[in-house]
């Protein structure tokens, strides 16, 4: 009779897991203001590397999680996807519905053609990456694109340099958007916050047709009246603006101080969402799935092509200046990889290197610490992932002495009192955010 009865058990819970599986018509509403619950995580949630509890954190109320899965630069990519093939499937075994969200850099360029060119180089990045999860099942929501810096142009230490065009950010995102739609038969979602919206990008209707998430803290979903689209007078006008000053927003992240270990995620806080409309509206977006055919596959040493872009001539006291671009065979933008300046000639010292992503695929490479000489050698580029083949292009450049300076006659002053420090009062980042 015992086991009988834990036969009828296993049966049922089949037949339950499958029937939720395949033919989901009701999705809790637990969040606040009665809505249905989401989180988003990132490798920043897996402190000291531990694991994310998906079932504490669907018993918890929640029924959606956003996975960080993708980024423009190439460690944090490598890091993202680890986590992602981890928590995707843990997940969806927990019952939650996932997606996930690719980190974009813009390309430090204005010419129109050339930002096409990155943007579609980037969302056949996402396209791969789909593709190493299985493609879209049905309990995936569509990728999300995460755009909220507009610089283009950083130096050696990661300070903004330049900042992109409104029209060329947003010919970027569209460009983007429309290519990762046309390939995955699933309009992705947006991510940004109001004020970005409003003053990095143009209003366009064509970026309307694609699902807003917005960032929004320190106001309460639950209050009726509370919308994301609100300043403190008025509200944001951007693409997604309704004439009645809300925003035509699906998925609202409402704070970055959720209590962690509330839903199974290690450290101290987890990023808050809901989703504004029905069970109906929600599972809208799990359909239409893809499964990547053999040519969406992401390439293995796929093999490339350099060229070298411009180079800087300098003294011993200025850094050796580069900037190059690695190609696929069908000259499109390498996604992932780096460079680097070998000298063939070991009597000649280098010191410093530094490649900073100018675009997809382009580097500007700095080289500090040359002796005055003639320089023969190669600029390397090598992709720890093995999606693209290494390879590499010839430069030579000469290097002059530097007059030396001068030196200055040096004063002595009367040491001054050094003044009393006094500690600055600790910063709470969650002040006013909900924490629940």
């Amino acid at each position: 009779m015992k086991r009988i009865l834990i036969c009828l058990a296993l049966v049922l819970t089949l037949v339950t897991d499958s029937a939720w599986a395949l033919s989901p018509t009701k999705i809790a509403q637990l969040g606040l203001g009665g809505r249905i619950a989401g989180i988003d995580i990132s490798h920043w949630n897996h402190t000291g590397g531990a694991p994310i509890d998906f079932k504490k954190m669907y018993a918890a109320g929640v029924r959606f999680v956003m996975i960080k899965g993708g980024d423009a630069q190439t460690a944090a990519d490598a890091l993202a996807l680890k986590y992602l093939l981890v928590d995707h499937k843990a997940a969806q075994q927990a019952h939650l519905y996932t997606g996930f969200y690719y980190y974009a850099y813009l390309p430090d360029s204005s010419d129109p053609v050339y930002i096409v060119k990155d943007a579609k180089a980037q969302a056949q990045k996402v396209i791969w990456r789909i593709g190493q999860v299985g493609g879209y099942n049905a309990r995936d929501l569509p990728v999300a694109l995460d755009l909220e810096n507009n610089c283009q142009r950083v130096n050696g230490s990661g300070a903004c340099l330049k900042y992109m065009s409104r029209a060329n950010v947003t010919l970027w995102a569209k460009t983007w958007l429309t290519t990762v739609a046309a390939k995955s038969h699933r309009k992705p979602l947006f991510y940004s916050y109001a004020h970005f919206l409003e003053s990095a990008m143009v209003i366009d209707p064509a970026l309307r047709q694609f699902p807003l998430w917005m960032a929004h803290y320190s106001i309460n979903p639950a209050v009726p009246t509370v919308h994301p689209n609100a300043k403190s007078v008025g509200c944001y006008a951007h693409s997604w603006s309704n004439a009645n000053c809300t925003a035509q927003w699906q998925f609202w992240q409402y704070s970055s101080c959720g209590i962690a270990g509330k839903y199974g995620v290690p450290g101290n806080r987890v990023d808050l969402n809901l989703f504004a409309g029905t069970s109906k509206q929600f599972l809208a977006l799990t359909h239409g799935t893809w499964t990547p055919e053999p040519t969406d596959a992401l390439p293995q040493d796929e093999p490339t092509t350099m060229q070298i872009v411009s180079q800087s001539s300098n003294t011993t006291s200025d850094p050796l200046v580069v900037t190059v671009d690695v190609l696929r065979p069908d000259q499109t933008p390498v996604v992932t990889g780096t460079v680097q300046f070998k000298s063939l000639d070991p009597s000649l010292p280098i010191g410093k290197q530094s490649a900073v992503r100018a675009a997809t695929g382009r580097w500007t490479l700095s080289v500090t610490g040359l002796v005055a000489g003639n320089y023969l050698g190669v600029v390397a580029f090598t992709d720890p992932s093995g999606t693209h083949a290494a390879s590499e292009v010839p430069i030579q450049f000469q290097v002059s002495q530097a007059p030396t300076p001068t030196p200055s006659p040096s004063s002595t002053a009367s040491p001054s009192p050094s003044p009393t420090k006094t500690e600055a009062p600790p910063v709470d980042s969650c002040a006013g955010q909900i924490r629940n």
